[in-house]
């Protein structure tokens, strides 16, 4: 009788000393750079998220891109992977109208508009930074977006491409004057995009008043807005 009353307390004994494996589904808020464990306690890390930002605006070192470098530093600090694209120093030609167009949604006209599709498609991502010029985004932003009316066709005319994720978006915007309507019509573009592109509109920033280069850096507020929307991005 005392060896049987010996084995069982042997026998809790190591069950309280096991080690369970870690349920995965049961870890919650987990930063992208961290390293989880899964059902079979093997360790494996979440991949990292891509967040791409668009910059619109002609000017070197100006307001606009200040703000989207902000952005942007904020979503890298959230271990979020990020890559600034600067329309202005790319070569490509507006939409044409053509309706040539493959399967994925993708525009044959061969350019420098083409090396950005794939890099949108990719990501999870996505802020959008445009200056006001005669009411509406810039001219360069305008153009970028109109070469996606391959996508608008491919997605519901043709019905032969659709979207492997949905991705988030932010619009940033800067502006000399403080024409509310002014950033309305441009929001309204940049919507239309989003929409196209498979991204929900979820952030926004727009300071009005702001003329002069680096003028933005005397706005702490605008400043702190950027960086709070790259952060929500990065999330």
């Amino acid at each position: 009788m005392d060896n049987i009353k010996l084995k069982i307390k042997y026998k809790i004994s190591k069950m309280k000393d096991r080690k369970l494996p870690l349920d995965i589904r049961r870890i919650s808020g987990t930063k992208s750079s961290e390293s989880l464990q899964d059902s079979r306690g093997k360790m494996r890390k979440q991949k990292a998220k891509r967040i791409i930002g668009i910059l619109g605006s002609p000017r070197r070192g100006g307001n606009t891109k200040i703000l989207l470098d902000k952005a942007l530093e904020a979503a890298r600090r959230k271990g979020a992977k990020t890559k600034k694209i600067i329309l202005n120093e790319l070569r490509f030609s507006p939409c044409q109208e053509c309706e040539n167009i493959r399967k994925d949604g993708v525009c044959t006209i061969k350019d420098d508009w083409q090396k950005i599709v794939s890099e949108i498609k990719k990501a999870d991502g996505l802020i959008l930074a445009s200056p006001i010029f005669f009411g509406s985004v810039s001219a360069q932003t305008k153009m970028f977006i109109d070469r996606f009316q391959c996508l608008w066709l491919a997605k519901n005319v043709f019905q032969t491409y659709k979207a492997k994720k949905r991705k988030i978006g932010a619009f940033i915007c800067v502006e000399a004057s403080d024409r509310k309507d002014f950033f309305e019509n441009a929001k309204a573009i940049v919507k239309n995009f989003f929409v196209t592109i498979d991204t929900d509109y979820k952030s926004e920033l727009l300071c009005c008043g702001i003329d002069s280069k680096g003028a933005i850096n005397k706005k702490p507020n605008c400043l702190k807005k950027a960086f709070e929307i790259g952060e929500k991005i990065a999330i």
